[in-house]
């Protein structure tokens, strides 16, 4: 008989009733074994325990394929959990870079609004913002080569740039010039009304006085165009702030696009920190499964399964969240270009790029304060253009042009707009009209020697035909022959009288002859 193939140890069974016992029996009854009915029972036995033995193992290998199962799926939720962590990560570092890009843009916004309304100096280490060039600022008021539209049209007092005056002054100097010649030549006519009541003679002498009267109102009227020539002067610079002041506002504008582009970015900012506060979560959601996993294998793979889905959320929310911080930053420095096809960055609107620098119904902040070369959006001229600029195309003129002389170089007899002269130019008019009339007329004076005396004292030359106020003789006198020789020459004067009509005919007996005739 065959003996039965019995395990030595039996393990992994906890059924005390199962469990063998080896006895070392065999059927060879020289070694003990069972014989007889004994051994019927014991191959009773003996296939009862193998079954369970069987059976027991097999559970033992599907429990070690279950546990080997379950540490695989708790592996793998290890994993989707370190990649959705990595995923977070990524998310947050995006998250940062839209928010670099939302403060990157925010100071675009800010600069663009200094090249709009700064007063206070330079911008960007550059130059100086439209509003300074329109109405005056630090590094712009009372600075060589400077001086705003406002200032080279209005200001009194002082020089705008530390060398020259403007428009207002010059055309105050005329006015003044003006009332000068205009009480002259008030003075002049007194006095030719004294000389007529005086003794009649020298007809030719009172001619010469006449003419002299009429030069004298002729150079009050030259002096009354100057003044009105000057006020037109005046006007054109003031045009010239107003055009300043619509650059200034071109300027705002450009920095209100910005505003609108920092938004934008902000926006762009705030999704992307959702999606880093979802990828964190989704992290949290991986952690857990994992715990789950290592519970139990069922669960495990369940959380695998979870794990891998919050995975993929993750890597979806980080390239949305990628995706939002380089919308971010193009709204923010992008100068090449339109951005999401609707508009130009805050850097653009700030200090130019392609679509928005000398672009019609365009251009940036800085460009509408200081552009000084051409056209800012191929119309119009930039404040500091209209302030100081010599563009030969701005045909209507700066405020420095209008108050100094047209041309680049300010030029005194050049026109400005190609028919009009600077107030400068109508002012020295206006001077040498009162200058040319103080050759003529002396003033007033006791008698030849001292009018002589005080007219060569000033520089200038005793012609014929001169004219002075005898204060001693009531009475105008003219130069016939002027003083030669050294010293202190006397030339030859006459009084202007009145010519003697008393031995002509009366009116009335003029009158009756004449009918009478």
């Amino acid at each position: 008989m065959a003996t039965p193939a019995i395990h030595t140890t039996v393990t992994n069974l906890n059924d005390a009733e199962h469990t063998v016992v080896n006895t070392g029996a065999t059927s060879d009854s020289q070694a003990g074994g069972f014989f007889g009915a004994e051994e019927a029972q014991y191959e009773s036995v003996s296939a009862a325990v193998t079954a369970d033995l069987l059976a027991a193992q097999a559970s033992a290998d599907a429990a070690a394929v279950s546990e080997t199962n379950a540490a695989t799926s708790a592996t793998n939720a290890a994993n989707s959990a370190t990649n959705a962590s990595t995923s977070a990560a990524t998310a947050t570092t995006q998250a940062t870079n839209s928010a670099n890009s939302a403060s990157n843009s925010s100071n675009s916004a800010n600069l663009s609004q200094d090249w709009a309304v700064k007063t206070n100096g330079i911008v960007e280490s550059t130059d100086y913002a439209s509003k300074a060039w329109a109405i005056g600022g630090t590094g712009v008021t009372n600075s060589t080569g400077g001086g705003a539209s406002k200032e080279w049209a209005t200001k009194t007092g002082s020089t705008v740039d530390g060398t020259e005056y403007s428009a207002k002054h010059y055309a105050n100097s005329i006015t003044a010039s003006a009332a000068t010649a205009t009480a002259q030549a008030a003075a002049a006519a007194t006095s030719a009304t004294n000389a007529a009541t005086s003794e009649a003679n020298a007809a030719t002498s009172e001619t010469n006085a006449a003419n002299s009267a009429t030069a004298s109102a002729t150079s009050a009227t030259n002096a009354a165009t100057s003044e009105a020539n000057a006020a037109t002067s005046e006007s054109n610079a003031a045009t010239s702030a107003s055009n300043a002041s619509t650059s200034e506002s071109n300027a705002s504008t450009s920095a209100t696009n910005a505003a609108t582009s920092e938004s934008n970015s902000a926006t762009s900012a705030t999704n992307s920190a959702n999606s880093a506060s979802a990828s964190a979560t989704s992290a949290t959601n991986a952690n857990t499964s994992a715990t789950a996993a290592s519970q139990s294998a069922t669960s495990s793979a369940t959380s695998a399964t979870n794990a891998l889905n919050s995975q993929n959320a993750a890597q979806t929310y980080a390239s949305n969240s990628l995706t939002y911080s380089n919308t971010s930053e193009k709204w923010a420095v992008q100068t090449t270009g339109i951005v999401d096809s609707t508009d130009y960055s805050s850097k653009a609107w700030a200090i130019g790029g392609t679509g928005v620098t000398d672009s019609a119904g365009a251009g940036s902040a800085k460009d509408w304060a200081t552009d000084t070369t051409n056209q800012v959006d191929g119309t119009e001229y930039s404040a500091k253009e209209y302030a100081i600029g010599t563009q030969s195309g701005n045909t209507n003129g700066s405020a420095k042009q209008w108050s100094l002389g047209g041309g680049a170089g300010f030029n005194l007899a050049t026109t400005v707009d190609g028919t009009n002269y600077s107030a400068r130019y109508w002012a020295d008019q206006a001077a040498s009209t009162v200058a040319n009339f103080d050759e003529k007329y002396y003033g007033n004076y006791a008698t030849d020697a001292a009018a002589e005396d005080a007219h060569e004292a000033a520089g200038k030359t005793v012609t014929v035909g001169d004219l002075y106020y005898n204060t001693t003789l009531n009475a105008v006198r003219y130069c016939q022959v002027a003083p030669t020789g050294s010293g202190a020459p006397v030339g030859t004067w006459a009084s202007i009288a009145q010519q003697d009509l008393s031995s002509y005919a009366t009116n009335g007996f003029a009158i009756a002859m004449a009918i009478a005739l």
